[in-house]
């Protein structure tokens, strides 16, 4: 995981190495952008979030080549992780004790490896989401080569596409992990600029 020539203080493990921090704040940067400005075209309630980020036609814009951002990103994740990411018996004992991950009783959790269930679970739902919402939305951007007797990947992809959306909402809060903000603020703050915990 780490190699010689980093130097990590005593008593830390390195948790994610640059690339792969990097790689994941440019997936979560275009999401970012990706949720705020879907958001802003899925309900007209929403739509001053587009306002505010250059107006409808630079959001309309932008939108696709975030998208097109995000799934690189997503998809270097998926070659980099992907292997660790497998389901194991240790996953099977980790979903049994999940009452005491979610009221923080970490010493009552089995041992998990680098990732656990949950974090495995968001990998895949992210993952998953991302080509369904790359396959969608590249049928919206470019709805005129669709050919009729094809139209109904149009209507397949007006479907399809909020609720990838919506599920990848639905996950973000855990990504963020957001059951203690403040305790997760101070470790973000701590591991960022290393990599190390």
């Amino acid at each position: 995981m780490s190699s010689p020539e980093q130097i990590i203080p005593r008593d830390h493990v390195l948790r994610y190495n640059l690339r792969e921090r990097l790689t994941h704040w440019v997936a979560a940067g275009s999401y970012i952008y990706l949720l705020l400005t879907g958001l802003a075209f899925w309900s007209p309630w929403l739509f001053w979030i587009a306002v505010i980020l250059g107006g409808a036609p630079v959001s309309r814009m932008l939108h696709p080549w975030a998208g097109l951002i995000f799934f690189a990103a997503v998809w270097y994740m998926y070659v980099m992780w992907a292997s660790q990411m497998r389901h194991t018996d240790a996953d099977k004992a980790w979903w049994k004790a999940v009452r005491y991950y979610s009221t923080n009783q970490d010493d009552k959790m089995p041992p998990a490896g680098r990732y656990n269930a949950g974090q495995k679970f968001l990998f895949w739902g992210f993952f998953w989401s991302a080509v369904a919402l790359l396959a969608t939305g590249v049928v919206l951007w470019f709805p005129e080569y669709i050919p009729w007797n094809l139209r109904f990947l149009r209507y397949i992809s007006v479907l399809i596409h909020p609720v990838a959306a919506l599920f990848t909402i639905a996950l973000f809060p855990r990504s963020v992990r957001l059951r203690h903000p403040r305790r997760c603020f101070h470790r973000l703050c701590q591991a960022l600029p290393p990599g190390v915990v």
